[in-house]
C-alpha cells in the first residue's frame, strides 16, 4: 500500500527556499507566499541583513517594486529571538547571512515555524553563495527562478558583475549587475575590454 504524502506539512514546521541569480524574481516570489500567508490569517514576520539598505530602511522590496515591511538584523540569532509568536518567518538575502542562519532556520523549522528564505545561489562569479548550499540541502521545498540574459534573451541563472571589484560581497542592483545565461557571464577582470561595453 501507497503511504499518504502531504503536498503542505502539517503539525510540523518546514523550509521553504527561493534561489535564482538577480533580477529573476526571488524577492517578489517572497512576498507573495507572504500575503498569501497573512490573508490566511497567519502572523507573519520578515527579516533582512542590515548591510541590504538599497531600497528601503524597514522594508524588503523586489526590483518590481513590490514591498513588504520588515526588520533590518544584523545576525541569524536574533532572527530567533524576534520570532516569538510568529507562524510564518520570511528571510530575504539570505547569502548575506553568516552560516549560524542554516541552525537557526533548522531551529524555527523544528519549533513548527513555516520559514521561507530567498537568496542568491551563486556568486558573481558563478560559484556557491555561502550559506546557500546548506540552506538548499536542509529545505523541504526549493523554487529555482530565472531571469532573463540581457545580452541574448536567453533564461538566465548567473548574476553579471559589470565592474571590477574583488569583494565577493559588492551591495548593488543593476548600475553594478545584471542578468546573464551561461553563454554570455563572464568574470570581469581589469584587462578584459568588456567591460566598458
Amino acid at each position: 500500500m501507497e503511504p499518504v504524502i502531504n503536498l503542505q506539512p502539517r503539525e510540523t514546521g518546514w523550509i521553504e527556499v527561493i534561489t535564482g541569480c538577480m533580477f529573476s524574481g526571488k524577492t517578489e516570489e517572497l512576498i507573495r507566499r507572504l500575503k498569501r500567508a497573512k490573508i490566511a490569517k497567519q502572523v507573519v514576520i520578515v527579516f533582512k541583513p542590515k548591510i541590504d539598505n538599497r531600497f528601503s530602511e524597514n522594508e524588503i522590496v523586489s526590483h518590481s517594486e513590490f514591498s513588504h515591511t520588515s526588520i533590518n538584523v544584523e545576525t541569524p540569532e536574533e532572527i530567533y529571538e524576534k520570532s516569538i509568536g510568529a507562524q510564518v518567518i520570511g528571510i530575504d538575502e539570505a547569502q548575506f547571512f553568516s552560516k549560524e542562519i542554516i541552525s537557526i532556520c533548522n531551529k524555527l523549522a523544528d519549533n513548527g515555524k513555516r520559514v521561507i528564505i530567498a537568496g542568491l545561489d551563486q556568486d558573481y562569479r558563478g560559484e556557491p553563495f555561502e550559506p546557500m548550499p546548506q540552506l538548499l540541502a536542509i529545505a523541504e521545498f526549493i523554487t529555482k527562478t530565472l531571469a532573463i540574459c540581457v545580452v541574448c534573451g536567453n533564461p538566465a541563472d548567473k548574476t553579471q558583475r559589470k565592474i571590477v571589484l574583488e569583494e565577493k560581497v559588492v551591495v548593488g542592483a543593476s548600475e553594478i549587475y545584471e542578468a546573464r545565461c551561461r553563454k554570455c557571464h563572464y568574470i570581469p577582470s581589469e584587462t578584459d575590454d568588456k567591460i566598458n561595453n
